[in-house]
Order: structure tokens, then sequence, then C-alpha cells
């Protein structure tokens, strides 16, 4: 699939998509507030700036970067699930 097309069909997949399963979260106040206040507004200049840089960039750029994100968020939640796994594995020793 050419990436020219693939871009706006994932990003219009998400934009309806995270709507309807925040609910949930908001219902049961599940969330940082701050931190969706902070991403909400941060997104504006964010969306602006990837209007008029983004778009110009080679797609060859795009993909590198696409693939940094992908490796980045990874190796984040690779490292948050180990922490929790352990602390888990913590909690449990010291209840016996």
């Amino acid at each position: 699939m050419d990436p020219k097309a693939a871009f706006p069909i994932m990003m219009g997949s998400c934009a309806f998509l995270m709507p309807v399963c925040s609910v949930k979260f908001i219902r049961k106040e599940k969330y940082d507030l701050r931190a969706a206040l902070g991403l909400a507004i941060g997104g504006v200049p964010a969306v602006l700036i990837a209007a008029l840089i983004v778009k110009s960039l080679p797609i060859q750029y795009v993909r590198w970067l696409v693939v940094f994100v992908v490796v980045y968020t990874s190796v984040t939640m690779l490292r948050s699930a180990a922490a929790e796994a352990s602390a888990a594995r913590t909690k449990a020793a010291t209840a016996m």
C-alpha cells in the first residue's frame, strides 16, 4: 500500500476510534486529567508542525521516523511491564 494513502486512513481510523474507546475511562475516572489536557493543548501546535513540515519530508524520512517511534514505544512498554512484574514478584515474595 502506498504510504501516502495509508497515513490518512490510519489517522482517520484513530480519530474515530479514540473517542469511543475513551468513554469507559472517563466514566470510571481512570485517567490523568493534567496529562490529558497537556496532550490536548500540545496537540494543536504539533498538528500544525506536522502539516507544514512532515508533509513536505521525503517518504524515507517519514518511514524512519515511524520506525523510531514504534521501537521507542515498544522498549518503553517492555521496561514498564518488566518493572511491574518485578514489583509483583517482590510483593508476592514478601506476602508469603
